[in-house]
């Protein structure tokens, strides 16, 4: 009868091994994060953050208005109210007025996208998400139509000021907050593999449309945010920057080097902000970390919303070395 016991007992454990063993490979429960898949595919494919931002022929994410205004090698999508695109716009442009439909007309493009709208801020988020649809020569057109000629400027011109002087929650301090590591985002999705889970939140990403904040929110509540202040080391403390705000300039899915900022840095509980000099990189990176599951979001004119009339400039001020256009609008 012992034997018998004993016998029974072995069966039930090999019995458990092996079904625990089905369990493993089967339960979702256990299965990779989608946002993890998500990275490695991205790595593998050649399109970290840093090949969004600048594709792998050097292209940047941003061109400059042409001085003669000839862009006719380019599709050009402009993103503005029809309103606003009644009242003048590029040559040969065509309009969509509602951001979830970039995909659509971005189908119909034989040749290179150039995406169009007030300021360049939420045309380069469009120009981040095509490019990881697989339009990778898509630009944006830096500034905007601001930029374009002197009567489409007021969007610029009624966003610069100077928010952040004497602020106290504005530093100079030079030393930056020590990076933490945390687990990746999760997010749900029917797709298994990465080719399929990029596709199916790009195409999630640009329906929600763009997502940006308001300078003096951040200002005014910085503790409600993770901040990451995408400058250079010298500009962190030579224009100054959000108090806690963390340094992360390269941003990466896969850093060359642990001295360089990985998404995983990130804290996912927490609303991701990011801020750049015009809001038009932080807007490409916004996107990006979106996509990945964060919950980000673009300061809206970035440093020239900040401190405008800093004397740290040396490019991208608007009304500083940078200025409108005389280039010709239609209508």
């Amino acid at each position: 009868m012992k034997n018998l016991f004993r016998y029974f007992f072995l069966m039930l454990a090999i019995s458990a091994v092996v079904f625990t063993g089905c369990k493993d490979d089967n339960d979702p429960t256990t299965s990779t994060n989608p946002s993890e898949t998500l990275m490695d595919y991205l790595v593998e494919i050649d399109m970290d953050l840093n090949h969004v931002i600048k594709n792998s022929d050097g292209q940047k994410f941003v061109m400059a208005a042409p001085a003669d205004g000839n862009v006719s090698s380019k599709y050009v999508i402009d993103i503005r109210s029809t309103d606003a695109f009644n009242a003048g716009h590029i040559a040969n442009a065509v309009n969509v007025p509602d951001f979830k439909n970039i995909l659509t007309e971005a189908a119909k493009a034989d040749k290179p996208i150039l995406v169009v709208c007030y300021t360049g801020q939420t045309a380069c988020y469009a120009t981040s998400l095509l490019r990881l649809y697989g339009y990778h020569d898509a630009q944006a057109l830096k500034w905007g139509m601001s930029g374009w000629n002197e009567t489409t400027a007021a969007p610029w011109d009624n966003a610069i000021a100077d928010i952040s002087d004497g602020h106290s929650n504005w530093t100079f301090n030079a030393s930056e907050p020590t990076l933490g590591v945390y687990d990746a985002p999760v997010f749900p999705t029917t797709a298994i593999e990465g080719e399929g889970i990029l596709k199916e939140r790009v195409e999630y990403i640009v329906s929600q449309g763009f997502k940006g904040v308001e300078a003096t929110d951040v200002l005014e509540s910085p503790s409600g945010f993770f901040i990451n202040n995408y400058f250079n080391t010298t500009d962190y403390s030579a224009f100054g920057h959000v108090d806690g705000a963390y340094r992360m300039n390269p941003l990466l899915v896969s850093p060359s080097s642990t001295e360089e900022a990985a998404v995983t840095n990130l804290d996912p509980s927490k609303k991701v902000v990011t801020y750049c000099y015009t809001g038009q990189t932080s807007a490409v990176i916004t996107a990006y970390l979106r996509v990945l599951g964060y919950d980000a979001y673009s300061l809206k004119f970035g440093m020239n919303k900040l401190s405008n009339s800093s004397d740290a400039w040396t490019a991208n001020q608007w009304r500083g070395d940078s200025n409108p256009k005389n280039l010709p609008l239609e209508q």
